[in-house]
């Protein structure tokens, strides 16, 4: 497989236009390796991070694969929404489901860090569950999520069950409206909220930094919509127990492979959890990182190479 010129150390930002019960908003996406490579692999980033997360996973694969990683909506460098409660799993779907469409590809493999994970999880039950919801779709020659080929699909740091003082940690932090004078401020920041991260250099930090904090009027603030904590904040423990439900379900019911990465100290994430996951999902495997906590940030080796090393395992 060619890769073009310009796309072998960094990446091309695109944009798709999704909907939501607003109005429209655009959503940034970042494209690794050969354009015309319908062997895709869809990276989604966590919470309150963007696309460039998965820089060093994404240069080591897009030889292999079309490498894209959206910035969610309310990050990076795509639109904030108007309606601040849509910022919640469903409409991120709705959203890839649209980029899906934009790339057409013959195959798609996933890659998701904690929500990025859920969103997976999420795209894989609308997946499974078209085909008996829309039995006669093919007699209107109409497609369906039934048509995006779902491959393997990794989950990082994330399952059906999360641990409520894990989630409690994230909000308290995700709606401060914090600005730093200098952008050394800002990366002492991200490592005194991202300990969970495991063990960089100063260069990592600054990497996990640059992206996530951008300059406006002379001062490093969040990229992020800060209103997203509005939506954070209306999840109730009902809520919350009523979705893991519907999100065990779906994880149940997948027949692709599937592998699972969990941070050691992981407060997202309980062992427990993974093993209830491999039990109840034949098609699973899993792997702990020590050292880590939430998430892995697969910038390390060993964390590249367990991901590279399932997505291009020969097929059973």
């Amino acid at each position: 497989m060619s890769i073009a010129a310009d796309s072998t150390t960094e990446p091309r930002l695109r944009s798709v236009t999704c909907a939501s019960p607003a109005g429209l908003h655009r959503m940034a996406y970042w494209e690794w390796g050969d354009p015309d490579n319908d062997n895709v692999l869809l990276c989604v980033h966590g919470l309150t991070r963007t696309g460039r997360d998965f820089d060093p996973l994404a240069r080591t694969l897009q030889d292999t694969y079309r490498v894209v990683c959206p910035d969610v909506v309310g990050r990076g460098r795509s639109d904030w929404l108007i309606d601040p409660t849509g910022y919640v799993v469903p409409q991120y779907v709705a959203d890839m489901v649209s980029l899906i469409a934009r790339l057409k590809p013959a195959r798609l493999d996933w890659v998701g860090t904690s929500m990025g994970g859920l969103i997976g999880l999420g795209l894989a039950g609308a997946v499974m569950a078209a085909p008996l919801m829309r039995p006669n779709r093919g007699a209107y020659g109409l497609g369906s999520a039934a048509d995006i080929p779902l491959g393997r699909m990794v989950f990082n740091d994330i399952g059906p069950t999360l641990d409520l003082d894990g989630l409690s940690r994230i909000g308290d932090y995700v709606g401060q409206d914090l600005r730093f004078e200098h952008f050394q401020q800002a990366v002492d920041y991200v490592r005194s909220t991202s300990q969970g991260f495991g063990p960089h250099d100063a260069d990592g930090w600054r990497a996990l930094t640059e992206h996530v904090f951008n300059q406006q009027d002379g001062q490093w603030v969040k990229h992020y919509d800060l209103r997203m904590a509005q939506a954070f904040a209306l999840q109730t423990t009902e809520a919350t127990e009523a979705a893991q439900a519907l999100l065990w379900q779906a994880w149940t019911y997948l027949t692709m492979p599937t592998l699972i990465l969990r941070g050691a100290q992981s407060d997202i994430l309980a062992a427990d959890t993974v093993k209830d996951m491999l039990a109840r999902n034949p098609h699973a495997q899993a792997v702990e990182f020590p050292g880590v906590g939430h998430a892995p940030t697969l910038r390390a080796d060993d964390q590249i190479a367990a991901v590279r090393r399932f997505l291009l395992a020969k097929q059973d």
